[in-house]
């Protein structure tokens, strides 16, 4: 007997290591398989709603940038639209009635700019008929019956390119139609040579001139054609709905908020702008948002930076496109 009692060789009775059961059946009795199961499927469908969500986000992400590149397409459209409005007529039939009163097509056109409009308005000032011989007339869309009678067998040509200032004298070796930056108030006459005003083809006298866009503005003051002073900013404007944060309702709403923001700052800049003149150009869509009182307004598609769009702006805005009747 040992000091317990106990016979020697029983100390090792019922010993023997008891194995804890599988997880698997830990988790029957305990009743967890079915909440881990639960679990899982929970988080498959998890997984597949967000999938679902990513996928959505990236279409309306995609679709806010096919409306931006939309947007940039029609400014770029309506500014090229402007131009070529009167070209259009050129490309279709001229019709019988154009037949019968023997309309002719234009002979060329040509843009002028600088040296070349300074050499042409020189020798259209140059040109002396004498008494009543040389016409001159700012038409709208419609000529009047003097200009129509003048014109002749030209006349329709005059038409294709109207509104423009026509110069013709009474034997027919001067017959032209030009398009002005500044169209003057409709006119006709005859003198003894032409009516042409340097303000209406060149940039004259003390004024302001600005390019707004919708993140945007660049503007100077200027004496004929040398820039005097120089402003510029630019806007935080949203250009993508970025991932998450918030719907793309929301999202446009806050860029169109930004972009009226960055437009009252473009009406205070041009209210300060020390010129009683003001030329604006820019994004046609900003333009039709802008309430400022400008002399004169015109679409331009300048980019790249403030300075050099500045100055793209104001050499576009200042040519002269001449068509010979």
């Amino acid at each position: 007997m040992c000091r317990h009692g106990l016979p020697p060789d029983s100390r090792a009775v019922g010993l023997t290591a008891v194995r804890p059961p599988p997880p698997d059946v830990i988790d029957r009795l305990l009743g967890r398989a079915g909440l881990k199961a639960e679990i899982a499927e929970l988080r498959e469908e998890r997984d597949s709603l967000a999938a679902q969500l990513d996928a959505e986000s990236e279409r309306r992400r995609e679709a806010v940038r096919d409306r931006q590149a939309a947007e940039e397409r029609v400014n770029q459209l309506e500014t090229r639209i402007e131009t070529l409005e009167h070209r259009i007529e050129t490309l279709e039939d001229r019709g019988d009635h154009e037949e019968e009163t023997g309309a002719v097509d234009v002979r060329g056109r040509e843009r002028l700019t600088r040296d070349r409009l300074r050499e042409v308005l020189d020798r259209l000032r140059s040109v002396d008929t004498g008494r009543e011989g040389a016409l001159s007339a700012a038409v709208d869309d419609t000529l009047p019956e003097p200009v129509t009678d003048a014109l002749g067998d030209r006349a329709p040509a005059a038409r294709r390119v109207a509104p423009a200032l026509i110069y013709h004298d009474d034997a027919g070796l001067v017959s032209v139609a030009l398009d002005p930056p500044i169209h003057p108030a409709p006119f006709h006459e005859w003198g003894d040579g032409f009516r042409v005003d340097d303000g209406w083809f060149r940039p004259t006298g003390r004024f302001g001139f600005a390019l707004v866009r919708s993140d945007t503005f660049a503007a100077g003051v200027y004496e004929g054609s040398e820039r005097r002073s120089f402003d510029r900013f630019r806007s935080d404007v949203t250009s993508e709905h970025d991932k998450g944060g918030f719907s793309q309702a929301r999202f446009e709403r806050r860029r169109e908020g930004e972009i009226d923001d960055h437009l009252d700052r473009v009406e205070t800049a041009l209210t300060d702008l020390d010129a009683e003149r003001l030329i604006v150009v820019g994004e046609s869509t900003a333009l039709s948002r802008l309430s400022v009182d400008a002399t004169h307004t015109a679409t331009a598609d300048a980019t790249g930076a403030d300075e050099a769009a500045l100055d793209d702006a104001f050499r576009d805005f200042w040519t002269t496109e001449l068509t010979l009747l």
